[in-house]
Order: C-alpha cells, then structure tokens, then sequence
C-alpha cells in the first residue's frame, strides 16, 4: 500500500469527514472509494468513447427500426 501527503482546504476536509463519518467510513476509506469511483467513472468514459469511434449511425437506426412496436406493459408507461 501506497501513502500519499493530500492537501484540502479546510472546508473541504471538514465536509469529507462528515460525509465519512456518515457514512461509517473512516476518513480514508471514504477518499480511497471516493478516487475509486472518479477512476471507474472516468474508465468508463473512455470505455464508450472507444466503441462511439467504432459505431455508425445507419446501423444503430437500422437496428432501432427492427424494435417490435408494441405498447409498454402495465407500469412501464413512463
């Protein structure tokens, strides 16, 4: 495991600590799952950025156009 020396202003520190706390998560533990989250975030950003560069926008209409039509069922009007 890594250390690393992180500088927040005081507000913001205050704010993750009362966030962690609840949370019932220690300080770190909430600013590890807070990075977690950017970085998964992010990845999956690139993710779908990847395969836009791959798509085509007459197939993606070509293949809207073989949804069946049919009503929604009871519950899934919205």
């Amino acid at each position: 495991m890594s250390q690393v020396a992180l500088r927040l202003p005081d507000s913001l520190h205050q704010y993750a600590k009362q966030l962690a706390a609840r949370d019932g998560a220690s300080l770190n533990q909430f600013i590890v799952m807070a990075v977690a989250e950017k970085i998964s975030a992010l990845n999956t950003e690139a993710f779908f950025q990847e395969r836009a560069q791959h798509s085509s926008l007459d197939a993606g209409l070509a293949a809207l156009a073989k949804v069946r039509k049919t009503p929604p069922l009871a519950g899934d009007e919205r």
